[in-house]
């Protein structure tokens, strides 16, 4: 199929439904990057490897039950050797057994529009029920191209680690007989025989095959490139391209109610449930706090004799019975304030109009005389003071002498007007000395790039000139800071990007491969 619009050019049994052998680590790996994007997991989450996972048959990398690995390294042992136990492991930590992600693959195939395949497993191995079909395939493999682009680039990998070993690609005789094979994956089985689905470009064309059933590596490998020969010149250099819809899965929320039985507390009636009817009563409150509340009994007439006693005393008597609060005691008078005899005679005209006044009134007329004959507070000086002695205190008099107890802020000086005049601080001779020397640290421009790419052999220095100068105007983003150096050796001209990280000449020299370009990472 045309790999930019997903319409077929050739068919042969592209329905027929068949084993797909180690072709569905393509929708295993499928499953793996589409939990990495919604968060899932991480290329560093660290699975437990089962005893399951362990025992499978070959191929496989070695894992051992019990052994923990991180996502990336089972993700390069399936894609690239195609081990059987990583392609395991990797379901397992996903769905927690590999039977319930055989179940999310199957859905993830109809989601896609794979509509005869279905998944017993997640390596491939033969298993009853377990099928897909050529066309199917050639769907997941372009899926995997523009769902997943930036892991792409895995299929094409000749070698990688994969942790515990060092792990080849079992598509290599493809990728490096065909010019412009970038992937995908190779599968056997008795059963299925020797299965591949490939892509290639040339150009601006992409084609995607896939070959069910071959008798050996190189019988499929050759059928495989037949195909692709014959289709690049049946499809047009330019095409609308249309990207194939990311899938949408729904996820199924299963909400639990809890099953609670009713207590006898939470079906009683609704005034069963107040507290503070079945609350004992308060107890009963000392004599002398209900006597302050009690209604004070009617005055008794005031004595004379009596009246007189109370304004002569220095000190008060208790109070007569007619006063309602007649338990607490009453304050002491204050000292100095004996009754002169004029206070004395008011006192026995209040006590002769005490007959006609109310208790209340009576009680009043008792502490005037007291309160008439306290000293009153002395003024403030500042009461005394004139307004031109505040503003012109020079002219002004005197102040008096200031008693205790006044304020003496009254009398002193307004403050002097502020001056408009700037002082300057000289400089003192301690900050005439040398400054400290400061230390000066360089590092070179290019630290930690010591890395460079080397792009095979030229027979002229222009012809290298001219492909560095091409890749650096298609690739600026890799080799933006990368310096052109065009070696000149025994065996012909050798370009070379120089002044890279070793992550960004790894990464130049698969984007190079991928375009069957020649390239080797070397150090500086």
């Amino acid at each position: 199929m045309d790999a930019r619009t997903g319409q077929p050019i050739y068919r042969q049994n592209a329905d027929t439904r068949l084993h797909p052998a180690s072709l569905t680590k393509m929708m295993t790996l499928y499953m793996a990057f589409h939990a990495i994007e919604r968060g899932q997991v991480r290329l560093d989450s660290r699975f437990t490897i089962s005893s399951h996972a362990a025992n499978q048959p070959p191929s496989k990398l070695g894992l051992r039950a019990g052994q923990q690995i991180e996502l990336r390294y089972l993700i390069r042992a399936a894609a690239i050797k195609s081990a059987n136990d990583a392609a395991t492991a990797i379901g397992e930590g996903l769905a927690g057994s590999e039977e319930a992600f055989t179940r999310q693959m199957t859905q993830m195939a109809q989601a896609i529009g794979m509509n005869n395949t279905q998944f017993r497993n997640a390596h491939g191995l033969t298993q009853q029920g377990h099928y897909s079909t050529a066309h199917d395939m050639s769907i997941l493999g372009r899926h995997l191209f523009y769902d997943f682009p930036q892991y792409y680039n895995l299929f094409s990998r000749r070698s990688a680690d994969a942790g515990i070993a060092q792990v080849a690609s079992t598509n290599r005789r493809f990728l490096d007989a065909y010019q412009g094979a970038d992937g995908i994956k190779t599968g056997y089985t008795r059963a299925a025989g020797f299965n591949l689905t490939a892509s290639a470009q040339r150009g601006n064309k992409r084609l995607i095959a896939t070959v069910f059933g071959g008798t050996s590596t190189a019988h499929r490998n050759q059928v495989m490139a037949e195909l692709l020969d014959s289709s690049f010149p049946r499809i047009p250099d330019r095409v609308r391209e249309v990207r194939p819809q990311r899938p949408r899965m729904l996820v199924q929320a299963t909400t639990r109610r809890a099953q609670v039985e009713p207590s006898p507390a939470a079906t009683a009636p609704e005034p069963q449930r107040l507290v503070l009817q079945a609350s004992p009563p308060p107890s009963t409150r000392p004599a002398a706090a209900s006597s302050l509340l009690a209604t004070p009994p009617a005055p008794a007439p005031v004595d004379l004799t009596e009246a007189l006693r109370q304004a002569g005393a220095t000190t008060a008597a208790p109070p007569p019975a007619s006063i309602a609060l007649a338990v607490s005691s009453r304050p002491r008078a204050r000292p100095g304030t004996a009754a002169s005899p004029a206070a004395i005679e008011n006192a026995i005209a209040n006590a002769v109009a005490s007959d006609e006044a109310p208790p209340a009134a009576a009680s009043a007329s008792l502490a005037a005389p007291v309160l008439a004959a306290s000293a009153r507070p002395t003024p403030s000086p500042r009461r005394s003071a004139s307004i031109a002695a505040v503003i012109e205190p020079e002219a002004a008099a005197p102040a008096p002498a200031v008693t205790p107890g006044s304020l003496s802020l009254d009398v002193s000086s307004a403050p002097r007007p502020r001056s408009e005049t700037v002082i300057l601080a000289a400089m003192g001779e301690g900050d005439l000395g040398n400054p400290e020397a400061l230390e000066v640290v360089r590092r070179p421009t290019d630290s930690g790039r010591h890395w460079g790419v080397s792009l095979g052999l030229h027979t002229s220095q222009v012809e290298a000139d001219r492909l560095l100068v091409g890749l650096a105007l298609r690739d600026g983003a890799v080799f933006g800071g990368a310096r052109r150096h065009v070696a000149n050796t025994a065996r012909g001209w050798e370009p070379q990007f120089v002044n890279l990280s070793k992550g960004h000449a790894e990464l130049a020299c698969e984007r190079m491969r991928s375009r069957s370009q020649p390239c080797q990472v070397i150090g500086n």
